[in-house]
């Protein structure tokens, strides 16, 4: 078996590398550090197996698995990812991977998850299989912010103030302070154009669609 391992941190290579190399059944393990490069050495020699994180720069780790996917269908492919954000996980494995495995239980899952998908299974960390099951139980419980987290967000792009936003949705500052640093941490950004990019890209408010 062919594996070809993704993630731009060299030392995580390494180790994913030395731990699935020694399997039995796989005879050739190679690492990329790009999607550019990982592109590069699908087209020369097409794994059987793609272990990918998501958070890859440049181009990323999902529209990387949407190419593979639709040129190379046969290849089958596992993220592995410190994301367990349900929106996240769906965005995933919209793309047609077989399998999701966080990288704080890669040691202990990794293996697991490469021999149930290469046998033509799906492999997924308990983690990510309680969202599933929450998703098909509660799915308005997706949704990436929630509609007092998008009124504070649309106020922000309005570039109203702390205060301004506390008197107009009759909360206090601190309560807005609040929101403001979860729609940060949500959407994984820092900054305002961060922020914006991110909502252009999610439809999250009104009139930036």
């Amino acid at each position: 078996m062919k594996i070809l391992l993704v993630d731009d941190h060299r030392i995580l290579l390494d180790g994913l590398k030395f731990l699935i190399q020694i399997q039995p059944e796989v005879n050739q393990v190679d690492t990329a550090n790009t999607v550019e490069e990982a592109l590069e050495k699908v087209r020369e020699v097409v794994p059987n197996l793609i272990i990918s994180d998501i958070s890859i720069p440049e181009i990323g780790g999902i529209a990387f698995a949407q190419k593979v996917k639709s040129q190379f269908p046969q290849t089958r492919l596992i993220f592995l990812s410190m994301h367990e954000e349900p929106y996240r996980v769906k965005e995933a494995l919209s793309t047609g991977a077989e399998g999701y495995v966080l990288k704080k239980a890669a040691h202990e899952e990794l293996l697991k998850a490469v021999h149930e998908v290469a046998n033509g299974g799906m492999y997924f960390s308990p983690e990510i299989q309680k969202i599933l099951i929450q998703r098909m139980r509660f799915p308005e419980d997706e949704r990436i912010l929630t509609n007092r987290e998008k009124e504070v967000l649309e106020l922000i792009f309005d570039e109203f103030s702390n205060k301004e936003i506390a008197d107009k949705l009759n909360i206090s500052e601190r309560t807005v302070e609040t929101h403001r640093k979860n729609i940060y941490q949500k959407t994984k950004t820092n900054t305002l154009v961060g922020l914006l990019k991110f909502a252009l890209e999610n439809n999250l408010v009104r009139g930036l669609s």
